[in-house]
């Protein structure tokens, strides 16, 4: 909306001047001095004028995404170049004598301010032009911003995790995650027609959340070369230098093997499980047979599958147990025991 009305009132401006340039005649003096084409046909001129004012509206609305970083580096090269330059031609100017001095000085003004920009352009990764401290506040406070995968959120757990205030970076959800997330919402299955519009709602909370900072991102249809959605969230984390937090198992390989750093829910929540080691005693409660012979499985009350050995034929008893391993992945968690 502010774009709208700052264009608008760039054209509303534009035409006034224009009129007030062509019918200069309350002015004295003013209208003599017009090109002759002007004063033969003011109407087209006033279009014609009109037209060229509206040009860099015109590049503005092509050209959707711009980086402040590329912005700047043209700025200050530009600026440092035909500061370089004025100082190059005061050095030259006793050496230098005509006719070459006027040759030195376009050559000097053209040079320069093109490898100062190019320079920038070249190294803009490295510094930060343009209210430098609002980067490195964020930099210092909130780190890399993470791209947020349809799995994460249809699981529901990232919306609780942020509400611990422990991820203080920006949450970045891409246009082409949501598009997923909806189409999961609108599948004819009620099983993943369920899980979308959970992943939709998860998203909308954490949206209405003080405690989050997320937007959704909007991508070009031909920024990305790859058509899977795990390799155009890989990119996008690249071209972002951010993180990805995911709990796809596949998504967290492909991104690790690429230097991508990664945080995944299961991982997350398997380190804030309680941690039993061998020898701890343990009471369970047998809640069927297990896979193998003899096997009885329980459950802790986060969840955490435990197999007790030789208690299938205990099935609805608490039983005292002593650990004897534990196995934990990224899918989870099983405790192994023996009865006491």
């Amino acid at each position: 909306m502010l774009l709208i009305i700052l264009r608008v009132s760039y054209l509303l401006v534009c035409a006034g001047a224009i009129l007030a340039y062509i019918n200069p005649e309350d002015v004295e003096g003013v209208a003599s001095s017009l090109p002759q084409i002007v004063n033969n046909n003011k109407y087209m001129a006033f279009f014609v004028l009109l037209f060229l004012s509206q040009i860099v509206t015109i590049f503005d609305v092509m050209i959707r995404k711009k980086r402040i970083e590329v912005i700047s580096a043209i700025y200050f090269g530009i600026l440092v170049g035909v500061l370089l330059a004025y100082l190059m031609i005061q050095a030259l100017t006793p050496i230098v004598k005509p006719p070459y001095e006027g040759l030195t000085v376009m050559l000097t003004l053209l040079i320069l301010p093109y490898l100062c920009v190019s320079l920038l352009l070249q190294t803009k990764d490295d510094f930060r032009f343009v209210i430098p401290y609002v980067e490195f506040a964020r930099d210092l406070k909130g780190g890399r911003p993470l791209v947020v995968d349809s799995s994460s959120l249809i699981d529901g757990r990232i919306a609780d995790v942020v509400e611990t205030q422990i991820l203080e970076c920006q949450l970045i959800v891409p246009d082409f995650v949501l598009a997923e997330v909806q189409d999961v919402a609108d599948s004819n299955d009620k099983n993943r027609r369920i899980r979308g519009r959970r992943g939709l709602e998860v998203l909308a909370a954490m949206q209405k959340s003080a405690n989050t900072d997320i937007r959704v991102h909007e991508t070009s249809r031909h920024e990305f070369r790859s058509t899977a959605v795990d390799h155009k969230l890989v990119e996008l984390a690249k071209q972002l230098r951010g993180g990805v937090i995911t709990n796809d198992f596949n998504l967290n390989k492909v991104a690790s093997v690429q230097g991508i750093p990664v945080i995944n829910l299961n991982d997350l929540a398997n380190a804030l499980r309680p941690r039993f080691i061998p020898g701890e005693r343990l009471r369970i409660k047998i809640i069927k047979e297990g896979e193998g012979p003899g096997q009885g499985i329980g459950y802790l009350d986060d969840g955490t599958m435990v197999v007790c050995e030789g208690a299938a034929n205990q099935i609805g008893d608490e039983v005292e147990s002593i650990v004897s391993s534990v196995l934990q992945s990224s899918a989870g968690r099983m405790i192994f025991t023996k009865p006491a």
